[in-house]
């Protein structure tokens, strides 16, 4: 039986691994969850599950618990604060853990699991996107093995399975194109944040709904693979698949390709994720091909959709470039979700706190925060100076 410690367990794809989990209680053990500030979701989790330990980025969230949960599960230890997600993270009685905490809080956390040599899920994109170079090290340095969860990187690690990084030619990343694929360039600054979050294809959380809209999502994707499979940047493509029943797609030196087509269900990667080199059955409903029709692609409109372009050249740039990418939009995405800027507005706001960024090496962990602080904060200033 496997032990699985799940960070982030009230998020999306946290609530999802428990779904597998549950469906096949014979194969898995919760020991340890964490979570933000949902405690009353983590309350039904902890009665359900029994983990030996939780952890409450917030204190009195914490305390509020503890006091719910009484002395008929005094027995499940409850930490707080990053350093305690980050202990629980690290838990020695953990074969696996599923990180998927979002934004740039899941970086600690994960870190703390790779040198704790744990069997690691990655679904939080943005410690990748972050410090990629610094977490690939200290994986092999410390024989941890990274499974990505994502549906994207799922597919190109089932694809490239067998194969040695020298037979690749390219990665082909798949994108929904997000629900305004179809809108009108001028008619976008009027869309609301009810609007975006409505995926035509995927059951997600807030901010990677919104990242998929504007399609930094797929820009975080393209540095995520850079990091996960050691390819140049050159080599890493993206196209536009409405349907998305292509989640990625290799391409070999010898020009031949291969795709990994799925139902879109994030339960789908999560469960191979949790079970690598085997596989679950009957995870997700099945393809029925002669219903699926035609398959569209089409190439992204960077002009319609820049962050692309932004993540790649934040990519190119190196150094704190990803960090600061990353910070700026998390900053302007809470704030589009606030209803303080419109949707046209997230990027500007990324590419101008970009244009003030130094860059620097980030071969240091403390570098790569500092830059996540000062972009976080250059950021607000520009959305309060829009704001007025």
């Amino acid at each position: 039986m496997k032990r699985v410690t799940i960070l982030g367990s009230t998020g999306s794809i946290g609530r999802s691994t428990l779904e597998v989990i549950s469906s096949h209680k014979d194969k898995f053990k919760i020991v340890g969850l964490t979570a933000g500030s949902n405690i009353d979701l983590l309350e039904q989790q902890i009665k359900k599950f029994l983990p030996d330990l939780v952890a409450v980025e917030d204190k009195e969230h914490a305390l509020k618990l503890e006091k719910r949960l009484g002395r008929r599960y005094n027995s499940v230890k409850i930490f707080t604060g990053i350093d305690g997600i980050s202990y629980v993270a690290a838990y020695n009685e953990s074969d696996y853990v599923i990180s998927a905490i979002v934004g740039s809080a899941g970086l600690f956390p994960t870190l703390s699991a790779i040198k704790a040599h744990k069997v690691i899920g990655l679904a939080n994109k943005e410690a990748l996107v972050m410090a990629g170079s610094i977490l690939m090290a200290e994986a092999q340095k410390n024989n941890s093995r990274i499974i990505p969860v994502d549906s994207e990187h799922s597919a190109i690690f089932q694809c490239i399975e067998g194969y040695k990084c020298s037979d690749i030619r390219k990665i082909i990343l798949t994108a929904s194109g997000g629900p305004f694929l179809k809108k009108a360039k001028k008619d976008m600054k009027y869309i609301t944040p009810s609007e975006a979050l409505k995926h035509p294809r995927w059951k997600m959380g807030k901010k990677i709904t919104i990242d998929s809209a504007t399609l930094m999502n797929k820009g975080f994707e393209i540095i995520e693979a850079h990091h996960l499979f050691g390819v140049p940047i050159e080599d890493i493509e993206v196209i536009i698949h409405p349907e998305s029943i292509i989640h990625s797609i290799v391409e070999f030196k010898d020009r031949s390709c291969i795709a990994q087509l799925s139902y879109p269900d994030m339960k789908g990667p999560i469960a191979y994720a949790l079970t690598y080199p085997e596989r679950l059955n009957d995870v997700i409903p099945s393809l029925e091909f002669s219903k699926l029709g035609s398959l569209t692609f089409l190439k992204p409109d960077f002009k319609k959709f820049p962050c692309l372009s932004y993540a790649y050249n934040a990519l190119k740039a190196g150094g704190t470039m990803p960090s600061v990418l990353n910070a700026a939009n998390e900053i302007a995405v809470s704030a589009f979700l606030k209803g303080l800027i419109k949707f046209t507005e997230i990027p500007i706001v990324i590419k101008k706190t970009m244009n003030y960024h130094v860059i620097m090496p980030c071969n240091k962990l403390d570098t790569i925060i500092e830059a996540d602080k000062w972009a976080k904060e250059k950021a607000k200033e520009i959305i309060n100076s829009m704001v007025k």
